[in-house]
């Protein structure tokens, strides 16, 4: 709990449920705020209390529809600065566009670079997010920016299970590092997977490297968007005499039939977060983490003047 006069959380529309479990932890009331649309589709927004010399924080994730949250947040940036406010501090707990970090192909853009400046240019002045896509990303911003990491919470549960002869699985080597970390965290082998992309949200599964025979996976990834990959991944596993699968995510971005195929016969329990805003009707397999305190806490250090640092049981991201 903070106690400041001068502390104003604000929701977006992406996912007001999460900001009111932010401001019930910090035992502070939601901020009003007039959020609407003219009828040509223009976004309209207007702060209706005083925020005049406060710290103003903004919880809007980046889930579909995402340009549309992402113009949201930067009108509602552009109220902020309009209004005085003495800093104004963001809460994406899912950063979109980040997968989006690098050309890999000529001609392409670094959209989450441009993201990353239009946030600045309309008058942040820090980020806080949850499990970027890639770390790096912060080197995208001139602002501060508080990179936390759902993992501590994730294997917390996980290792309250005591799921037998576990092996923690990346679906590819671009999630190495963190299955290595969820591995050394649990106290349990981990293995790689292999696979090209013959096109966006496509894959398929070339090699495995680590034994998965007769052990239960963990597939640990930073997001989980049409789960096509995860189902190949599944799959691929249980040709190769691996037992049913537990799934870890910290993003369920969700899209199309996702959570019909994530569904699937060969997956024990799917753990997600509520970085973004679920269904209200989900699989009884799925399992919501909130990361409400996470972010509560986050927001009490930086309005105290602590050390993120402190947040982390295991080590930073």
């Amino acid at each position: 709990m903070v106690a400041s006069d001068r502390l104003r959380i604000f929701a977006g529309s992406s996912n007001p449920e999460l900001a009111r479990r932010i401001c019930e932890e910090l035992g502070q009331p939601l901020g009003k705020i007039k959020l609407s649309r003219f009828k040509s589709g223009e976004i309209y927004c207007l702060y209706q209390e005083t925020i005049r010399n406060c710290d103003v924080f903004l919880v809007q994730t980046f889930s579909h529809p995402i340009n549309e949250h992402l113009m949201e947040l930067l009108i509602m940036i552009d109220a902020a600065k309009r209004a005085s406010a003495r800093t104004i501090n963001l809460v994406v707990p899912y950063y979109g566009y980040s997968r989006q970090e690098r050309k890999t192909a000529p001609r392409e853009p670094i959209s989450a670079k441009l993201v990353a400046d239009l946030l600045t240019t309309a008058g942040a002045h820090r980020v806080i997010t949850i499990d970027l896509h890639a770390p790096a990303i912060q080197g995208f911003f001139n602002i501060p920016v508080d990179h936390l990491t759902a993992l501590d919470l994730i294997s917390d549960y996980i290792r309250k299970k005591r799921i037998p002869d576990p092996i923690v699985v990346s679906p590819d080597a671009g999630r190495a590092t963190t299955a290595e970390r969820l591995a050394n965290m649990l106290d349990a082998p981990f293995a790689i997977m292999i696979k090209k992309r013959p096109a966006h949200n496509e894959s398929v599964i070339t090699h495995i490297i680590g034994e998965v025979e007769g052990r239960t996976p963990i597939i640990i990834e930073d997001l989980i968007d049409t789960g096509s990959t995860i189902v190949n991944v599944v799959e691929g596993l249980k040709e190769r005499g691996a037992n049913d699968a537990y799934i870890c995510a910290t993003h369920g971005v969700f899209s199309g039939p996702a959570i019909e195929r994530l569904n699937h016969p060969n997956i024990r329990e799917v753990v997600i977060t509520d970085s973004i805003a679920l269904p209200p009707e989900i699989p009884a397999k799925f399992k919501v983490i909130s990361m409400a305190r996470l972010l509560s806490d986050a927001i009490s250090i930086i309005c105290s003047g602590g050390s993120i640092s402190t947040l982390f049981k295991y080590g930073g991201v």
